[in-house]
């Protein structure tokens, strides 16, 4: 059975349950006692009960009401990516360089044995390049049919976003970075459309660098 303190920790903000899980705690050591609850004992486990039941589809409506996103800088500006499509954040250590590639492939990284093209979003958005700094991270991002490495100039965090909170678009984001736009927050982080990036065919780099040696 679930302790009241286990429990009462998942519960929002705001909302003390310990008493509720208190009463039921409490009839259900009488009931291994063999005591019979008395009619109030009863209201009140009936009482804890319905409150219980009614706060689990509560909970299930609020997290439908927001999408997680691993929050990074490029350049001077701020994104963000769907953190279900986000497999691991990796430290920039070593790259290799591919001749015959687009100017935004920044290379290819072994990553537990698996080699990754590394996309300079930077570049491909045609943001100022600041250069590599020991902030730079890749974040890799999956889906069922493909992988790859998108640069950051420093990881922000993982934060909750409402959808309340946003928006289609800005009129500062045109051409290239409004094609992969998802949407934007009131705080004018841009979350990017990750399922897009994956599924576009000029990103697949390292099949048709592999292709062409063939």
């Amino acid at each position: 059975m679930t302790t009241p303190s286990a429990s009462a920790a998942k519960q929002p903000p705001g909302v003390d349950w310990s008493p509720v899980y208190r009463r039921l705690e409490a009839c259900r050591m009488a009931l291994e006692r063999g005591v019979t609850p008395t009619p109030e004992e009863r209201k009140n486990i009936l009482r804890a009960r319905a409150q219980a039941l009614a706060r689990e589809p509560q909970e299930a409506e609020a997290a439908r009401d927001e999408i997680d996103v691993v929050e990074f800088l490029l350049a001077y500006e701020t994104y963000g990516v769907e953190s279900l499509y986000v497999r691991e954040v990796y430290p920039l250590k070593e790259f290799t360089s591919l001749p015959c590639t687009p100017p935004f492939v920044l290379g290819i990284i072994n990553i537990h044995g698996q080699i990754l093209s590394v996309i300079d979003l930077k570049k491909f958005f045609d943001l100022p390049d600041k250069g590599l700094t020991d902030l730079n991270k890749v974040i890799v991002v999956h889906d069922e049919n493909m992988a790859f490495g998108l640069l950051a100039d420093a990881i922000l965090g993982v934060r909750a976003i409402a959808l309340g909170d946003i928006q289609a678009s800005l009129p500062t984001l045109t051409g290239i970075r409004e094609a992969y736009l998802k949407v934007v927050t009131g705080e004018r982080l841009v979350i990017l459309d990750a399922s897009k990036l994956l599924s576009d065919p000029k990103l697949v780099i390292l099949e048709e660098v592999e292709g062409d040696n063939l």
